[in-house]
């Protein structure tokens, strides 16, 4: 999230800018707001000047003092006010509560033996377990609850060996994306000497099938001081041998000509192949593959250009099994023999009306999580594609997994909705019936939640889909809480989260939109909200805001909007656009300064989502909606309390302290305009769960102020 160029002339003003950090003295805030600092920073582009008063903001936190000075004023501000919110300890006490529940991640068979993620229910972290046998008793391999007094370095991605003997695993610090890999002997429970850094954006780390060592992705070392806001860069695929330095790890894949791209991993359950999928967190991307037969283990590149999504499912010898969008906006399977020279593409399964989800190869069938207007269908199929029935599911939801040994009928999936939590299934492929295999206990009745799904129509006519959530009594307007993310092609499915619970607990609405920008309905979906389509993903939000309110679903001012990221840049988008739709809104680690979103850490992966700043075109797009410099002077605001973090490496602090010093200084009514920066935290990953709680409970009890949600104790 891009670009700019410098340069100091006399501090001009566009129309944009000059109205979001002009100082009133005409509106006299209840809230006293610390003072903050402007600077003389005007940049021109494209024969426009932009102002940029609060560029200083941008700096680390944790190493420049005037920014740690005005972090400390801000919260010092922010908690007084969140002090005097009656409904804060009761949402806290009750979130606690929602909270305190078994929860299981799919366990992972090799070696006969089953790993698996488990939180007894208000730890901090996840524990790594392991069982010999499939109905065994769980012993911890790896507490990262020990690690740190804070609970706030948690364990990130891992991987067992083939046989089970090890574990791999990667610990992730006070919620940044950078990464340490140690190794973990199973049996004995010593950690080896083994340690490898600069690992980031690695979801997988892959063993070698002899257990002789791993592949990972890192990116090269940064210099010091400089590893919380380092450019994203150059990122390589690498193999570390058991028990060598870091230094003589083998380079296995780079591509130093284009050094924006992202590669990810995985490896062939046969351990013959590397699979590489390389994107710039775009539409498409490319493929290619390591044949780790070969002494030199060239790359090979399948698919050499960016029009389309590829990924691999799994192979039988040198047939591939691929998902792939070409052609085919939902999705389709195909084949790919990569014996040839040039290998024909075949279909398997062609694309449906459906979206194709996840697929897997087990046991000899096509295992495909298909999407139905949002909602999860499982279906079978022999390898040649012929229809071989269903997976019966327990109800409308999302269900995942089913990852296996092809030549094993055992495999496992998770199904979830907003008032099921996570069951954990074991499902026997040859018989096609599945059992329970852990199903938690939450503290709330579940019967009492109605869960409801609409559609509605947008600015343009489109029909977009929108979940409601509520207790079963409410039938008149009650204070809605309404959430969205809209981007980078990634859909909101249903699943279980404590957290809108305890909103919906007290009476309120919880509704989720399924935008624009997401991949809800393939491709298409995606393309209609991105770069300059991006206004689409806007007028979905707001016509899902107005639907509400016109369906007696929620008073007229009893609105709040909650996103986070790509879904923070889209709350405060559409709060410029219209401010007088909402009571309440809590833009989380927003992306809030649209012109220099490539400047920091990673934001040059989202050049293609977003568009780039350095051209006209682009430019001339995203400063129409950049949340930082179209606020609106002269129009009452809704209360805004913005999130953020000082770790966050990925969406960078210093969008939500620009933000907000322009909301404060502009002359937008007053309703108080806020921030809460979380220390020890970073974009999300890896937050303790006292943390998550916390700042739960502020938001909601802020929300709930606003919409006047009558907040009582739970009985």
């Amino acid at each position: 999230m891009r670009r700019a160029a410098l340069f100091a002339i006399a501090l001009l003003f566009t129309t944009h800018f000059a109205s979001a950090c002009s100082e009133s003295t005409t509106i006299v805030h209840t809230t006293n707001y610390p003072q903050t600092r402007r600077v003389n920073v005007v940049e021109e582009h494209f024969g426009q000047a932009i102002a940029d008063p609060y560029r200083w903001l941008e700096n680390d936190v944790r190493n420049d003092k005037e920014v740690a000075a005005w972090v400390e004023s801000q919260n010092k501000v922010t908690n007084s006010y969140l002090d005097k919110l009656p409904g804060r300890d009761i949402f806290k006490d009750r979130l606690k509560q929602l909270y305190n529940y078994e929860q299981f991640s799919i366990p992972v068979k090799q070696g006969g033996r089953y790993f698996y993620l488990y939180n007894s229910g208000l730890q901090n972290q996840p524990v790594l377990y392991v069982r010999d046998s499939v109905d065994g008793v769980g012993r911890v391999l790896i507490d990262p609850n020990r690690w740190a007094k804070d609970g706030a370095t948690a364990l990130a991605e891992w991987s067992a060996s083939d046989d089970g003997k090890r574990v791999v695993y990667a610990v992730q610090d006070s919620g940044s994306d950078w990464r340490t890999i140690r190794v973990l002997d199973v049996n004995t429970g010593k950690v080896l000497d083994d340690e490898v850094k600069w690992v980031r954006f690695s979801p997988t780390i892959a063993w070698a099938k002899d257990g002789s060592g791993f592949f990972y992705a890192r990116f090269p070392e940064p210099k010091q001081g400089t590893e919380s806001q380092a450019s994203v860069a150059n990122h390589a695929i690498y193999f570390h041998a058991i028990g060598t330095p870091q230094a003589q790890d083998r380079l296995v894949y780079a591509t130093p000509d284009q050094p924006t791209l992202g590669h990810y991993l995985s490896i062939t359950e046969d351990g013959r192949y590397i699979v590489i999928v390389s994107t710039p967190a775009s539409i498409g991307n490319k493929l290619t593959v390591v044949d780790l037969q070969s002494a030199d283990w060239k790359p090979r590149k399948l698919v050499d250009n960016l029009d389309d999504q590829w990924s691999v499912i799994g192979n039988v010898g040198t047939k591939f099994f691929l998902r792939t969008t070409q052609d085919a906006p939902r999705l389709k399977v195909v084949t790919m023999d990569i014996a040839s020279a040039d290998p024909v593409i075949t279909d398997v399964v062609p694309e449906q009306d459906s979206v194709l989800g996840n697929a897997s190869l087990v046991s000899g069938r096509l295992l495909i999580s298909t999407r139905v207007d949002v909602k999860t269908e499982v279906r079978r199929y022999t390898l040649d594609g012929k229809p071989d029935g269903m997976v019966k599911l327990p109800g409308i939801g999302t269900a995942g997994g089913f990852k296996s040994d092809p030549d094993d009928s055992e495999t496992f999936f998770i199904f979830t909705s907003f008032n099921t939590p996570g069951v954990i299934y074991r499902y026997d492929v040859a018989s096609n019936k599945a059992q329970v295999w852990a199903k938690p206990k939450v503290a709330i009745d579940l019967n009492r939640i109605a869960v409801e799904q609409r559609f509605y129509k947008s600015k343009d006519g489109t029909r977009i889909p929108m979940f409601i959530v509520r207790r079963k009594d409410v039938t008149v307007a009650a204070p809605t809480l309404l959430y969205a993310y809209g981007g980078f092609g990634i859909p909101i499915l249903p699943e279980f989260l404590p957290a809108p619970l305890g909103w919906v607990e007290q009476g309120g609405v919880y509704a989720i939109a399924n935008i624009r920008g997401g991949s809800e309905y393939g491709k298409a979906w995606h393309e209609a909200g991105r770069r300059q389509k991006k206004q689409n993903v806007f007028d979905d939000f707001i016509a899902a805001a107005e639907y509400l309110k016109a369906q007696g679903i929620t008073p007229q001012n009893g609105l709040a909007i909650q996103g986070g990221s790509n879904g923070g840049l889209l709350i405060g988008a559409v709060v410029n656009q219209r401010p007088d739709l909402f009571a309440a809104t809590l833009p989380q680690v927003g992306v809030m300064d649209m012109l220099r979103f490539d400047q920091f850490t990673g934001g040059k992966l989202w050049l293609d989502e977003y568009g780039s700043p350095a051209q006209e075109a682009d430019f001339r797009n995203l400063l129409k909606y950049s949340p930082y410099h179209n606020i609106q002077s002269g129009k009452a605001y809704p209360a805004i309390l913005a999130t953020t973090a000082d770790t966050d490496d990925r969406v960078v602090p210093g969008h939500t302290f620009k933000y907000v010093a322009a909301l404060q200084a502009a002359d937008i009514g007053d309703k108080p305009h806020l921030v809460r920066i979380e220390t020890r935290a970073g974009h999300g990953a890896g937050k303790p769960t006292d943390k998550i709680i916390e700042e739960t409970a502020d938001m909601w009890a802020f929300a709930a102020h606003w919409t006047r949600l009558d907040v009582k104790p739970a009985k």
